[in-house]
């Protein structure tokens, strides 16, 4: 079975982050993955340069290009003439600057779909301006809901918005269009920004302000830490349990497992003034026991308490590792045990040259070669 994106080309300028993961989804599912990285004095030589900083780049490769130099240039919009997909991570008007425009590129290849991701969306206060994940998140509305009361808001690690606001959704984007070219022959621009992206995954959030369920200041709401059955606890081994047991059904068999008086408990904790103490009765009892022993207790019941695994615990289990999605006629590629756990990295130039071969039939010395740590076009080079 072939997988469903067999066949597809996809070249990444390389970046950090949420344009690898985009194209990693890709790459996943079958498509072939060209990451086009900076010239350094080794690239394409048999003295490999170190691995970027880039730790997602499974089945992909590399070519090492001067994106300043009329050669690189040149092997580049050549390269983009019959790919299908091209993943920007620059900031606005960077390709321009490199008259890598869209306009130019969809002339000479109008089913090219180019991939624009920024941070911050292309208008507005923001747009020129630098940030990370954390910053988008701030302006989309969405730090300010998350953390406990009475301290800073906290950002999850830059799960948010460089990956789910990001990079998924960018490869969401291209999958969009590789559709709809399907109809109508032409391939397009997908822009993305990662502050609109965390704004949609907001949504629900957003909208449950107006409700029970998310009307309280930032702590004190259902499923912001603020509600003692929908927390983490710890146990007395010093690891964690996480409790989220909204429904009544299910409260009654994580209580039931408690050891505490359900139906008591069930009455209460529609009375937000007396969370706090059903909260302690619960800290106190999570800390009775081992987090083993717990997760005896509540393994097979309907209570919704399982332990809090950490990489280590997962790794060491050898836990499978598997794409996000299976499609049961045509799955994505698998991973591998090694893959799930490390990455190896990938140098400046590695694999870039068999891909070319690969897509085009090129050979280097005949349609291009390196020049100070970099592929141009043999007839850029001559010039």
């Amino acid at each position: 079975m072939k997988a469903p994106l067999e066949g597809m080309r996809v070249v990444e300028l390389a970046g950090l982050a949420p344009a690898p993961f985009a194209s990693l989804l890709l790459a996943d599912y079958g498509a072939s993955t060209l990451r086009v990285d900076r010239p350094h004095p080794h690239a394409h030589s048999s003295t490999s340069p170190p691995p970027t900083l880039d730790f997602l780049t499974r089945r992909k490769s590399s070519i090492a290009v001067g994106l300043k130099s009329p050669g690189g240039i040149a092997l580049l919009r050549s390269i983009l003439r019959t790919v299908d997909v091209l993943i920007d991570p620059f900031r606005p008007g960077v390709l321009e600057s490199l008259s890598l425009s869209p306009e130019v590129l969809l002339e000479s290849n109008p089913r090219l779909i180019i991939a624009r991701l920024t941070g911050f969306r292309r208008d507005g206060p923001y747009a020129s301006m630098a940030g990370h994940d954390i910053n988008y998140l701030a302006v989309a509305g969405i730090l300010s809901q998350l953390g406990r009361s009475r301290e800073p808001p906290y950002a999850p690690a830059n799960i948010l918005a460089d990956f789910a606001g990001g990079g998924l959704m960018c490869a969401f984007g291209i999958l969009l269009a590789l559709f709809e070219r399907t109809k109508s022959g032409k391939g397009q621009v997908v822009e993305n920004s990662m502050v609109d992206g965390a704004s949609y995954l907001g949504s629900m959030m957003r909208y449950a302000r107006k409700t029970r369920w998310w009307d309280q200041p930032r702590g004190h709401n259902f499923l912001d830490g603020g509600c003692p059955w929908y927390d983490v606890y710890e146990c007395k081994d010093g690891r964690f349990m996480a409790v989220g047991a909204l429904e009544p059904r299910f409260f009654r068999q994580l209580t039931k497992g408690l050891g505490l008086d359900g139906e008591d408990l069930l009455v209460a904790r529609d009375d937000r003034a007396r969370w706090p103490g059903i909260r302690d009765r619960f800290r106190r009892r999570f800390r009775e026991r081992p987090r083993w022993e717990w997760e005896d207790v509540f393994a097979g019941s309907d209570a919704c308490c399982t332990p809090v695994l950490d990489q280590q615990e997962l790794e060491e289990a050898a836990y499978e590792q598997r794409p996000p999605v299976h499609l049961v006629r045509s799955p994505g590629l698998p991973v591998e045990s090694q893959e799930g756990w490390a990455s190896t990295g990938l140098s400046p130039g590695a694999g870039g040259a068999e891909t070319l071969h690969e897509w085009f039939g090129w050979k280097i010395g005949r349609d291009f070669r390196v020049i100070e740590g970099g592929l141009v076009k043999v007839d850029a080079a001559k010039l």
